[in-house]
């Protein structure tokens, strides 16, 4: 089989990384066409042998971009189209179906209840989702949360399969050598208890919460903050203004590159997820919620006021994970009693298992087999 995924941009971001996780763990011969931004998960990609077309998209209206995608389906001689995020969804589907595709599978990552990919959801934005929907064989939520929210939308249940994100678990393993190396060139100090946070820095995230829930913790505690985005300065100014900046490490984008390093030589995810002692994640509006399970996946126990992932499992499956109200007042609250139920084992929950990424791309060859079976049949 050969696919083609259709993604709207390749920065670093959960579903951008997912990507590249899958098409490492499926046996398809896989190409990916990003309509903008082929930043560094495209470089990662590349790296692993993956050949990624940059498409150039020009804004949410370049029309002149369908037929280029069209062209570039019809000559690629596909079986199947991928489609993930919003805008490649919406001229991927339509693209692969002017080339005569019809085995076209999406990911819906990112809806919440009230945005999409930070986008409000406005009627317009709604209609154009399930004009475009119908396009398709099916289409993939990330969790059952997230397939109850298209259903409501108006996407038939029928259409709508669940195939989680998936984590490579081992890749996680806590290493109490990497984890002392990595605190040291962070330049911690011996003895800190490091708040973790994960994501883009966005307004959405509400990174903005830690650093002020920071100001009330012990000045022993520090807060690493792992990723990129339009509201690092926001933060920077709100970590001065409450007098917690010397105790803030921002360390920008961090692939899941190489063990122990990203492609540019920093450290990756992995090894920042060692350095921590808690993660908290103060988004209120989650799809999945992968970065609490990468945590878990480290041994470490988490706070987190939204995250599908968790709660659509029995609470044995992760017992160091705990729902929070989502104010400052309550992460200060609940860092203090983590901190006080003191060290413990850094093994994997269940929870993290149960995501693991060749678990998620078994079930995803299921739904290209029967979309590719579907169109031979019909």
């Amino acid at each position: 089989m050969k696919a083609l995924h259709v993604i709207t941009g390749l920065g670093v971001g959960g579903a951008e990384q997912q990507l590249r996780l899958l098409v490492r763990n499926l046996p398809v011969d896989c190409d990916v066409v990003t309509l903008t931004n082929p930043g560094a998960v495209a470089e990662g990609l590349v790296a692993d042998g993956v050949r990624v077309t940059h498409l150039g998209i020009q804004g949410n209206r370049d029309l002149a971009a369908l037929p280029r995608l069209a062209r570039l389906i019809r000559v690629g001689r596909y079986d199947l189209v991928h489609t993930h995020l919003y805008r490649a969804c919406v001229y991927g589907r339509a693209a692969a179906r002017i080339a005569g595709v019809k085995a076209v599978v999406a990911t819906e990552h990112s809806l919440g209840d009230s945005q999409m990919e930070g986008r409000r959801l406005t009627p317009g934005v709604r209609a154009l989702y399930l004009a475009s929907e119908r396009l398709g064989r099916s289409t993939v939520a990330v969790s059952p949360t997230v397939a109850e929210r298209l259903r409501r939308w108006g996407v038939p249940g029928p259409r709508i399969e669940v195939v989680p994100n998936g984590i490579d678990v081992d890749r996680f393993r806590f290493d109490p050598a990497l984890r002392e190396s990595t605190r040291r060139r962070l330049g911690l100090p011996q003895g800190a208890y490091v708040v973790g946070g994960v994501g883009r820095l966005t307004a959405g995230k509400r990174f903005e919460v830690l650093v002020r829930a920071l100001a009330e913790l012990p000045d022993d505690v520090w807060l690493l903050l792992v990723g990129g985005g339009p509201q690092e300065s926001v933060l920077r100014r709100a970590a001065q203004r409450v007098g917690v900046a010397d105790r803030v490490l921002f360390t920008g984008e961090r692939p899941n590159g190489p063990s122990g390093q990203d492609a540019s030589g920093g450290l990756d995810l992995p090894s920042l997820t060692g350095a921590m002692d808690l993660l908290a994640s103060p988004s209120a509006e989650e799809a999945f919620g992968l970065a609490v399970v990468e945590a878990l996946a480290a041994g470490l126990p988490v706070l987190y006021v939204s995250c599908p992932a968790v709660d659509d499992l029995p609470r044995d499956a992760a017992p160091f994970a705990r729902r929070v109200q989502g104010g400052s007042d309550s992460f200060v609250r609940a860092v203090r009693q983590a901190r006080a139920q003191g060290t413990r084992s850094r093994s994997a929950p269940e929870a993290a298992h149960h995501y693991s990424i060749a678990r998620s791309a078994d079930r995803l060859m299921d739904i290209y087999t029967a979309a590719t079976l579907g169109v031979s049949s019909s």
